[in-house]
């Protein structure tokens, strides 16, 4: 099993984008590294998608205006229904390796859920400024 590690400036990130874009889904990409010999993926950094869209009920972004960039790791969306589990439309549009959900009312780290594309859930850590936990 794979070690999930969240920078808690990624983490405050997410429910803030999640709260200003509320009642729109929020979609942003998440930037990291992934370690295949530790078994882990460390997620750094939070980016807003080229020509993301943000809609009641949908969010989205043109995958083929992507540069080309190793260090995504996955995207990260708010549902602003409150629902944590994935839709089929998330599968769907799945990118990297996993997705988070930050669930309404946003509120902390309670609010987020890490699924990989099989929509199984994934416990992470919240790492501090300093890098510990």
């Amino acid at each position: 099993m794979v070690e999930i590690r969240v920078q808690k400036d990624v983490v405050e990130g997410i429910l803030a984008y999640s709260r200003h874009m509320h009642p729109r889904e929020a979609i942003l990409l998440l930037r990291g590294k992934i370690d295949f010999k530790k078994g882990t993926i460390d997620v750094r950094e939070l980016v807003i998608p080229p020509r993301a869209t943000h809609a009641i009920g949908f969010s989205a972004f043109p995958p083929y205006l992507l540069p080309l960039d190793m260090s995504v790791v996955g995207t990260a969306h708010s549902h602003p229904s409150g629902m944590r589990e994935p839709s089929t439309s998330d599968f769907n549009n799945f990118y990297g390796g996993l997705m988070i959900i930050c669930s309404y009312p946003y509120v902390d780290v309670s609010s987020i859920t890490i699924y990989d594309g099989r929509g199984r859930r994934i416990p992470f850590t919240v790492l501090g400024q300093d890098g510990s936990s």
